[in-house]
């Protein structure tokens, strides 16, 4: 039996190139592509992959939130993070939403491969890099997994501020999420008083800073 594998990422020529590497192995098959977080949650409902592979800095819905809400609702289908990040905003927060896995983008398809065929037999896969960044944030006693500045806020206020900190108005905000304008304007001020800022320039600054969203490409 095959190995069923979705992929996102928000690039097309990535997953592409994903998809070709993969298919080459005969025991496993890519069944879909999200180009964001929100479309991987619809995928994984309705085709329940065993793995995700995704990115963590997408539009729309990043990698970490979409990682919670796959982990929490469907819990059979197991989560390796594929990132240029390697700062411990991003790992962690892979880690406390469920990933099985962490790899950056600058590893050989090899490593991806044993990988996917630990995770999918139930272990979990970090790469060198990131298993070395979580050992020594251990060792200097920082709490890898432990509370981030965000987690004083709701799954939905999480939403509400990465769709701020890309630059969306509260009408484009209320269309993406389905709900009234006045229903974001309330979670805004809930954000703000929670994270004790006054201007959106803030708000963007933590939301980067707590790997909700990236200034790079």
């Amino acid at each position: 039996m095959s190995i069923r594998i979705l992929l996102a990422e928000d690039h097309g020529i990535t997953r592409q190139g994903l998809r070709s590497l993969i298919e080459q192995h005969g025991d496993m098959e890519v069944v879909g592509e999200a180009e964001d977080g929100r479309k991987a949650i619809e995928l994984v409902r309705q085709l329940v992959p065993d793995i995700l592979i995704t990115d963590i800095s997408m539009p729309n819905l990043n990698g970490i939130d979409a990682t919670r809400q796959i982990v929490h609702d469907l819990p059979k289908t197991k989560v390796i993070a594929l990132s240029i990040h390697s700062k411990m905003p991003f790992v962690a927060g892979m880690l406390k939403a469920g990933a099985s896995g962490y790899l950056l983008k600058q590893c050989f398809f090899d490593e991806l491969l044993e990988a996917i065929q630990t995770v999918s037999v139930g272990g979990t896969y970090l790469s060198p890099k990131i298993a070395a960044a979580v050992v020594d944030s251990f060792i200097r006693g920082l709490e890898p997994v432990g509370n981030l500045p965000l987690d004083a806020l709701s799954g939905r206020e999480r939403e509400v501020l990465q769709l701020i900190a890309e630059g969306k108005n509260t009408k484009e905000i209320a269309l993406t999420l389905h709900v009234g304008s006045k229903a974001i304007e309330v979670n805004r001020r809930k954000i703000m008083q929670k994270l004790n800022t006054r201007s959106v320039a803030e708000l963007v600054k933590i939301a980067v800073l707590g790997g909700l969203t990236s200034l790079e490409s």
